[in-house]
């Protein structure tokens, strides 16, 4: 086998084993995830928090457990409009010893006014946080980058994450909902390369394909200047 001139990782979480939390452990999950989203520093004033969270299939990376979650609330963005849904994103992530309870419990949350409501256009809702680095040689480095989002679309069967033509993870879809953990945003590589979400139906027919970017819209004589994309969402 010839050398591969782009190593990255691929593969790197333990697949699904319990899927969507529930009953009592969600409930348990929700305190610290709660408690994440009352740590926000710029909500607006007057947000009203919501009474349900949504929970996405687990993942298993670095030795904790990422379950990422979401939900929908309202705030008023703008004096002159009424109150507007938003979407408290986020994930909690532990440790899970061979015999007992979870520890060191670790909730991230934050918000967005740019919901699936407001997008009919929309095939995929995504969400994304960065969770860690992979260092390769001579430099080479990724954003371990865990994703997760639900399909809009009927017949979904499964989603994977690709970079530079590479399949680096697969999820099916539970409740059609996924989590992947991959590498994004590569560096030191002799191009620059970003994650895209694909989402696939049960005999392997593409519906959807999405990046984690905004690409700023330009003008077709400044196409040629455009070499970063915009930031994530």
């Amino acid at each position: 086998m010839a050398i591969d001139n782009t190593p990255l990782p691929r593969f790197i979480a333990d697949a699904c084993r319990d899927g969507i939390p529930i009953g009592r452990f969600a409930e348990r999950l929700g305190g610290p995830f709660r408690e994440a989203l009352d740590g926000i520093d710029d909500l607006p004033e007057g947000t009203a928090m919501p009474e349900e969270i949504t929970w996405f299939p687990e993942r298993s990376w670095q030795g904790r457990i990422w379950i990422p979650a979401s939900a929908i609330g309202e705030a008023v963005m703008d004096s002159e409009e009424g109150p507007v849904p938003i979407e408290f994103y986020g994930y909690v992530s532990y440790i899970q010893p061979a015999d007992g309870d979870p520890e060191d419990i670790r909730a991230v949350a934050d918000f967005t006014d740019v919901v699936a409501a407001d997008n009919p256009d929309w095939k995929v809702d995504i969400s994304d946080e960065v969770i860690g680095t992979w260092n390769g040689e001579r430099g080479r480095q990724a954003d371990i980058t865990l994703v997760w989002g639900t399909s809009l679309v009927p017949n979904g069967f499964a989603v994977t994450a690709e970079i530079a033509g590479v399949t680096v993870d697969q999820d099916p879809l539970f409740e059609d909902r996924f989590t992947l953990v991959a590498p994004d945003a590569l560096k030191k590589y002799s191009d620059d390369h970003f994650l895209e979400v694909c989402l696939w139906d049960e005999r392997g027919r593409e519906l959807a394909r999405e990046s984690l970017y905004e690409i700023a819209e330009t003008e077709p004589e400044d196409a040629e200047n455009e070499a970063d994309p915009a930031q994530r969402d």
